[in-house]
């Protein structure tokens, strides 16, 4: 990776007024980095377009980005839950595809269960039976997966319509997030900042600040297929993980605690292999969740530093997609339950294993497991993370 690895994109982040902070207003710090002119785009003639997609059944306009760089590659971004609607790159012959799934409305982003695309929270992954202690203090949040609580909560930040302006190269959406909602502690603002470059690198930051102490774990959820959105199934894709330990769990996908070695397992990805090799193994987490969907330890951890964490690649288009990320670890989902998602943009319904989502984030349930990386934010302080996919062909 480019010299960007040693930093994060977090200048220029905006800042807004708003009443609803009840009174009291957060306002995100604006960091200043040693970014090149090539890093944050100056320069570069990135062509932004901007229309009216659609709108939430209650009247909120639903908008949608465009971000073209000069080699005619480009991303689509929505304010609905600051998702990732496209992101359409070359594959070994030159030839444009759209490599992530999505919808072929605007509306049906509202409320999808598959969470397609878009940044879940306040707390990404599940918290267990909907409960945790802060500052000895319980909070119950909404339970919506079996006995936990997942991504936020029905009404969580995947669902709710974000404020967004453009910036050179990209473009930022903000949320607030008042007292109280979906049972959290704290007034919280929310920045979700995407840079899409000449390289075909979409770089994501998210940042956020609150009043109260509360809990916080941000991520993306985009399904990729490097084949082609609606091109059949992921399960010839072949990944490999920066993560020699994984977090095994019980039947409801809660971490009991301790991470293992994925020496032996299936779990194993240290060495790249098809998603599909060991996918139907007579292995616990595989039977829980009917394919892949876990958290796996990065190797080499240390906050504020971004590292290697996948490679995904495709031999049939030759497409490959490298993330790295601040994160501690990785849930891979394998789009188990797929057939179940509105209809496709492509125009068909997609299948089970049709995409996989590799979702940089803090460990599942972490509020609750005091030796898993602190998901506690307090006032003072900045959650500050970074997420980059970049693509190229091999």
């Amino acid at each position: 990776m480019k010299d960007f690895l040693n930093i994060l994109v977090v200048s220029g982040l905006f800042l807004f007024s708003q009443s609803a902070l009840c009174n009291e207003q957060i306002a995100l710090k604006a960091q200043n980095s040693e970014i090149s002119a090539n890093q944050n785009n100056n320069g570069i003639d990135m062509d932004i377009q901007k229309e009216l997609w659609g709108k939430t059944p209650d009247g909120k306009e639903i908008l949608l980005y465009t971000l073209k760089n000069a080699k005619g590659a480009y991303v689509q971004l929505s304010n609905i839950g600051a998702a990732i609607v496209s992101i359409v790159v070359p594959d070994k012959d030159g030839v444009l595809g759209d490599v992530v799934l999505g919808y072929s409305s605007a509306e049906s982003y509202v409320g999808d269960g598959p969470c397609c695309g878009k940044v879940p929270g306040r707390y990404a992954n599940r918290i267990a039976n909907g409960k945790f202690t802060l500052d000895e203090v319980e909070y119950t949040l909404p339970i919506n997966n079996g006995p936990n609580h997942l991504h936020g909560g029905p009404e969580g930040f995947h669902n709710q319509v974000w404020e967004s302006r453009e910036h050179e190269g990209g473009v930022e959406f903000l949320y607030y997030s008042e007292d109280g909602e979906m049972g959290y502690p704290g007034n919280l603002k929310v920045v979700a900042r995407y840079d899409w470059s000449e390289d075909c690198e979409l770089r994501l930051t998210l940042m956020g600040e609150c009043d109260k102490p509360t809990v916080l774990n941000l991520t993306n959820h985009a399904y990729f297929n490097l084949n082609g959105e609606g091109n059949g199934t992921i399960l010839d894709h072949e990944l490999q993980l920066n993560a020699s330990e994984w977090l095994p769990t019980d039947k409801s996908l809660v971490p009991f605690g301790e991470s293992e070695s994925v020496a032996g397992t299936p779990m194993d990805f240290v060495n790249s292999k098809p998603i599909g090799q060991d996918i139907k193994a007579d292995f616990p987490a595989l039977k829980y969740a009917n394919g892949y969907d876990s958290c796996w330890v990065i190797d080499g951890y240390e906050p504020g530093q971004i590292q290697s964490c996948a490679e995904l690649y495709s031999p049939a288009s030759g497409r490959v997609m490298e993330v790295y990320t601040t994160q501690p670890g990785v849930q891979v989902y394998t789009g188990n339950w797929l057939s179940s998602s509105p209809m496709g943009k492509s125009g068909h319904k997609y299948v089970n294993y049709g995409g996989v989502a590799i979702e940089c984030q803090n460990f599942p349930d972490a509020p609750n497991k005091p030796e898993f990386p602190t998901a506690v934010l307090r006032p003072g302080e900045v959650y500050e993370q970074a997420i980059i996919f970049a693509f190229s062909v091999r």
